[in-house]
């Protein structure tokens, strides 16, 4: 069979939102680029088994949430028995088209080539494409880009068999809504579905090792998601837990058996214990790399990995496994291979995490000011004293400013309550723009609004200072 070859400037590998960034950043700089994606669309885990499929069911179950608060006590909304799972993503599909579909004419619109087929490094500028029907091209390209993405991680004592226990990819192909789920972890995806299910009416249990989920988060904020998440009936973390066994026992349950001799029995499991980078088909040797002990390719800070040509971005590189992480990753990499200029302000990147409630966060929290040396003082804004929060039925939300004491820069926000992810971008902004805290209290919002936090907690900062001020001797 004869083999097809071409020359490009960029060759990416991948095309989730990581590899596609890269390619339109390459594209738009003048660059002839080609795009490899062994799926048939585009989009990656992303579009077609991760963050559009969870958000989709994450959106029913917030609309539910909203509708039983505010209602209150006068309607009990409840779920049917037995419900099935794909009625309440009855918009998935229609959703993942239409995403498909944008980033299709995106790229075709750019004029970025798109190869269906499993990419294989031959050495480390070229790469062998083998298409569904066994037709084999060589790929040459002056920069490479891994863009694989990763798919979960299964330790070998937790049989998953998607029927009585899951994988976070192929947890949402339950036929039927469970009554009890337990989730092992406690990182991004575990959270997010725990309380997702949570929502939903499921008695859903988390076990981790660490003592508190999401232990990168500040504490405060941390503690509010944790109680609210408890407060669902039936609802629980364990913590400091190391898991011993699980099986199913035949009948009616998945038995996990923890190491002090507890039992936790539930219809349903979800192993949600990390994600492994999706090289083990790419003979990245022959490119001259390696993964490290973590399974994920080393870069540095361009995401240029030992290789100079070669890239690696997103999941392959290992946390904050984030989406809005991976687009930057792909436009860095690119500015970095083709010498394009980067502003140094964009550098401040946020944190979104879908769970019920949203947690949001940018710049640094106050134990890491402190760390840091830095004199600062937290401004505080409860979700239950705004109106809008009391009016949204959102009264658990709470949104924490960290300011310098000295110059009012404003050094971190931290944000727990729905419409966190949203919320944070205008201390994002603020920070990028260099204003310090009090543009909040000057300029005027909309009311009622979530966003008036920033105002409350700007205050709240204020006066700590000044009665700090009052409190110091007179020289």
């Amino acid at each position: 069979m004869n083999e097809q070859h071409s020359e490009w400037d960029v060759v990416v590998i991948g095309s989730g939102p990581a590899g596609q960034k890269a390619a339109v950043q390459a594209v738009k700089a003048g660059k002839r680029v080609c795009l490899i994606e062994r799926e048939v669309g585009v989009g990656g885990a992303c579009v077609h088994r991760g963050t559009i499929p969870s958000k989709t069911l994450r959106e029913t179950a917030l609309h539910l949430t909203e509708l039983r608060n505010r209602l209150g006590r006068h309607v009990k909304v409840e779920m049917p028995p037995d419900l099935q799972l794909a009625s309440l993503m009855d918009r998935m599909q229609s959703v993942i088209n239409a995403h498909v579909g944008y980033q299709t004419r995106q790229m075709q619109r750019n004029g970025i080539v798109q190869l269906h087929g499993r990419a294989r490094f031959v050495d480390p500028h070229t790469v062998a494409v083998e298409g569904v029907r066994g037709e084999r091209s060589l790929v040459r390209g002056a920069v490479v880009v891994i863009a694989t993405g990763s798919r979960p991680r299964t330790p070998a004592d937790v049989p998953v068999d998607h029927e009585y226990v899951y994988d976070s990819d192929s947890i949402l192909s339950m036929a039927y809504l469970p009554k009890s789920l337990t989730v092992l972890g406690g990182g991004v995806i575990a959270s997010e579905y725990a309380t997702i299910f949570a929502a939903l009416g499921v008695q859903v249990t988390m076990i981790d090792r660490a003592e508190r989920p999401l232990a990168f988060l500040d504490r405060e904020i941390l503690d509010r998601f944790v109680e609210s998440f408890e407060a669902h009936p039936g609802c629980a973390f364990l913590g400091s837990a190391k898991v011993q066994s699980v099986a199913w026992n035949g009948v009616d349950a998945v038995v996990t058996t923890l190491a002090n001799g507890w039992e936790i029995k539930s219809e349903r499991l979800l192993c949600a214990l990390g994600r492994v980078a999706n090289v083990e088909d790419l003979a990245i040797d022959r490119a001259g790399l390696a993964i490290n002990e973590r399974g994920h390719v080393p870069v540095d800070g361009d995401c240029r990995t030992a290789v100079g040509h070669v890239f690696a971005i997103g999941d392959v590189i290992g946390p904050p496994s984030l989406a809005s992480a991976a687009m930057e990753q792909g436009r860095r990499a690119m500015c970095a291979a083709l010498k394009l200029p980067v502003r140094k302000d964009c550098d401040l990147i946020p944190t979104g995490i879908y769970t019920l409630p949203e947690i949001s966060s940018v710049g640094i929290d106050l134990a890491t000011a402190q760390q840091q040396g830095l004199d600062a003082v937290v401004g505080r804004a409860k979700f239950a004293e705004l109106a809008r929060g009391q009016i949204a039925g959102t009264p658990d939300g709470l949104l924490k400013l960290v300011i310098d004491a000295g110059s009012l820069r404003i050094l971190g926000c931290q944000i727990v309550g729905e419409g966190a992810t949203e919320l944070v971008h205008l201390a994002q902004m603020a920070m990028i723009t260099g204003a310090d805290a009090t543009l909040f209290v000057e300029k005027i919002f909309n009311f009622p609004t979530l966003a008036e936090a920033y105002r409350v907690a700007t205050l709240d900062a204020l006066e700590q200072l000044a009665e700090r001020a009052r409190l110091q001797p007179q020289g």
